[in-house]
Order: structure tokens, then sequence, then C-alpha cells
């Protein structure tokens, strides 16, 4: 069964130290790629909320489902993808044809990614930036 379009989409991340997890000095890919992503749903319309559990502890408790996962699995199966009021995701970033389908779009609609620009002062935090 196909999901409505333009379906809610709500992350929920293990502690990371900011709200994306693109930053600090050395920035994993798949963080940035699933950034990017996460822009991308958005652009086309898609309501997307995402929680860092080191930021918002309270997101995940007051989840039923996600307090449930973490009482069951613990931090491991974060991230978690909520869709619908059902898990659609565990322990893994979904890629963008994924999150298409989850959002109710087209999947071929992904097919180009948007350029996603790092600052070129250095590398991500710097100390005492509040970033980290």
């Amino acid at each position: 069964m196909k999901g409505e379009p333009m379906t809610p989409i709500e992350v929920f991340d293990p502690p990371m130290c900011c709200s994306s997890g693109v930053c600090g000095p050395q920035v994993d890919p798949l963080l940035t790629a699933f950034a990017a992503d996460l822009d991308w749903l958005a652009g086309q319309g898609v309501k997307v909320t995402r929680h860092n559990l080191a930021q918002e502890p309270q997101a995940f408790v007051s989840n039923p489902l996600v307090q449930q996962a973490l009482q069951r699995e613990g931090e491991s199966c974060l991230p978690l993808v909520v869709v619908n009021d059902r898990i659609a995701t565990q322990g893994t970033y979904p890629r963008r044809e994924e999150l298409a389908r989850l959002a109710g779009l087209n999947a071929r609609a992904s097919a180009t990614k948007p350029t996603i620009r790092l600052s070129s002062s250095g590398g991500g935090c710097t100390p005492g930036s509040g970033c980290c």
C-alpha cells in the first residue's frame, strides 16, 4: 500500500554534538548525505522533524514507540525513522529513495542531490563556538 503524499517524517538520532551530526573536525559523509536528503524532502513539501538524543531527550521519552525501542535494544536502535506512528527504519539512515517512498513521493523524483557547502574556514566546529 502506498503512503499518502507528503507524509510527515520524524527522525530520532543517536547522541551527536550538534543537531544534524554535520559538525566537528571529521564529518561523517553518511550524515552529510542524510542531511542533504532531509533538506531535499523538506523542499518537496514534506514535514521533517529531527531529534537528537543529546539535545532533546524529552522527545525520546514522550514518544512511546521510541521509548519502547530504547528499552528493548538500547541506543543501538538509533537512528529511528517514524512515519505514521510506526517505526519505518531503525539502526541505519535510509537513503533518499527510501525516504521518498516513506513520504509517499515518487522515488524517481529523487534523481539529483543538492550541493552541500561546508565551511571553508577549516572544517567544522571550533572550541567555544557552541557547535559541539
